[in-house]
């Protein structure tokens, strides 16, 4: 396991402030800033907030952060994966009908958008992780009570030219703030029915 440096990563759009604090990273999100690509709304929002880092094949990369300040309709904080600003996968919690869920959009030229709800996870530190298998990668969650779930197997087929680091996007209100405790890179996964690697 390495831990990833703050300063490691560069933000594919500057957020309205960050901070370091004892370690962690206290990022407040412009008002109205996502990521999306045509499906079903038509819009296309590349303005979402990404802190972004090569991510060595062979590698998973995980990234936790306090899930408190998520509120409101469409407040979301987790992981991106970046090959091309059509080509990325973006999981983490997302508030919808009050409700924290744990969920990843995966975006090929279109945009889809799988979640579930998580209403206990409110409040918690979340950790996102994410593993390349072949021509895919394993996203999973957890938080300091409750285990590893599966939250998605997708495609990303991409070997160069891959990135992955922090993401948080306010696309319906202004002031969120989130703060993000660790980004490391650490062992892949073997397989998708068996728990990722110990520490």
């Amino acid at each position: 396991m390495k831990r990833v440096d703050w300063q490691d990563g560069i933000w594919s759009n500057e957020p309205h402030s960050v901070a370091e604090q004892n370690g962690k990273l206290i990022v407040q999100a412009v008002e109205g800033s996502d990521y999306w690509q045509k499906t079903m709304y038509g819009f296309q929002h590349d303005n979402g907030h990404a802190l972004l880092a090569a991510w060595t094949e062979g590698t998973a990369v995980e990234v936790s952060f306090d899930a408190g300040s998520l509120t409101e309709l469409y407040d979301q904080a987790g992981i991106m994966l970046w090959h091309s600003p059509l080509q990325w996968i973006k999981a983490g919690v997302e508030i919808n009908d009050g409700v924290p869920h744990i969920g990843a959009v995966v975006t090929d030229q279109y945009s889809d958008w799988s979640l579930s709800p998580v209403p206990e996870w409110a409040g918690q530190i979340v950790t996102i992780r994410a593993s390349r298998l072949k021509d895919a990668v394993i996203l999973r969650a957890r938080t300091g009570v409750y285990p590893w779930r599966t939250i998605r197997v997708a495609r990303f087929p991409y070997t160069g030219e891959v990135q992955a680091g922090p993401m948080l996007c306010a696309p319906t209100r202004p002031g969120l703030r989130v703060e993000f405790t660790s980004w490391i890179s650490t062992s892949p996964d073997t397989d998708v029915h068996d728990e990722p690697p110990g520490e």
